[in-house]
């Protein structure tokens, strides 16, 4: 009777270990999805955020510049030539966005090209404990400021 008793106390600790270690195994894979698709869903949301806070800005300026009939400057592009993280990458785009939103809705002839450049050139711009180092490649002025710039982290 009690060889059974035993065998029984054993298979009944097995089985009880068995579904411990499932549950804690199930919990894990469970969290690791979970937090993946939050991670992905705050990376989309900062970049309509991003989209939209741009185009307002963009609106408020074409809206007081509408009665001029020259050239006026609609929207700034920036192209970040950077193989970090995306979340830095989208802080930095914002940033040099700020630097530049002044400019929206004035007149491109008017815009001073020299000084645009100097704004970012060798520039350095600290973000979440780093340091970045801003490298002007290209510029272009038309309606459409495009910039162009190299981004190296500094140690």
């Amino acid at each position: 009777m009690k060889v059974i008793l035993f065998y029984y106390r054993k298979q009944l600790l097995c089985f009880s270990c068995g579904m411990a270690v499932g549950i804690l195994v199930g919990v894990s894979v469970f969290s690791l999805l979970v937090s993946y698709r939050m991670d992905r869903y705050y990376h989309q949301i900062r970049e309509l955020e991003l989209a939209n806070e741009e185009k307002e800005t963009r609106l408020q300026r074409l809206e007081e510049s509408v009665d001029k009939t020259k050239y006026i400057l609609k929207k700034v592009e920036v192209i970040l030539i950077y193989e970090g993280d995306e979340l830095d990458k989208i802080a930095l785009e914002k940033s040099i966005k700020e630097k530049y939103s002044q400019l929206l809705g004035k007149e491109v002839g008017s815009i001073d090209i020299d000084l645009v450049a100097e704004v970012i050139d060798e520039r350095i711009i600290k973000l979440d404990d780093k340091e970045y180092r801003l490298k002007l490649k290209q510029i272009i002025l038309t309606e459409v400021l495009k910039i162009r710039v190299g981004i190296s982290l500094v140690e």
